[in-house]
């Protein structure tokens, strides 16, 4: 199989984004995080979008965007930890490129996003023990998406070159 993108999939905190520019740096593609090319795009935060319009309108929009994203090439992409469960966004992913999904656990996702809690509209204002329960709700929730992955990548183990070598093992990089 040629490999022509990387979707880079999982929860909030996950690592996508700094795991993304890592591999750019590796691979040698481009990277694009999904949500900063959301905000670039729309000219406004997505918690601000959230709030003037809602979660239903933000999804909407995101699919547009990896619609748009899935014909680029050369191509690492970092979605945002809810693109892969609405439409028919990971069925898209799927089809069109790579896809590895960061699993860790709760507790490590928690400790993540303690202190991001101010600029992730859907954690915000949230308790250390409301925190934890909403990212555990979420993941069973969101696990049956996550898990269509082609790949699914322990990110409490793997470090960048156990990354870069499950790619080279997927496919030929284009």
């Amino acid at each position: 199989m040629v490999i022509k993108r990387i979707y880079l999939v999982g929860f909030m905190g996950s690592g996508k984004s700094t795991l993304g520019k890592r591999l750019r740096t590796e691979i040698g593609w481009d990277f694009l995080d999904l949500d900063d090319y959301f905000e670039e795009r729309y000219q406004i935060t997505i918690k601000q979008y959230f709030a003037e319009f809602g979660e239903d309108a933000f999804r909407l929009a995101e699919k547009e965007l990896l619609l748009d994203v899935s014909q680029k090439e050369r191509i690492i992409i970092a979605t945002g930890g809810g693109a892969p469960c609405y439409f028919n966004n990971m069925q898209v992913m799927n089809d069109t490129g790579l896809t590895i999904y960061i699993k860790l656990s709760v507790e490590t996702l928690a400790g993540r996003l303690c202190s991001a809690r101010q600029v992730r509209p859907l954690v915000a204002g949230k308790s250390g023990t409301e925190l934890h329960q909403y990212i555990e709700e979420k993941l069973q929730e969101r696990d049956g998406f996550y898990n269509q992955a082609k790949v699914i990548a322990d990110g409490e183990v793997l470090g960048v070159d156990g990354f870069v070598r499950i790619i080279k093992a997927s496919g030929e990089l284009m």
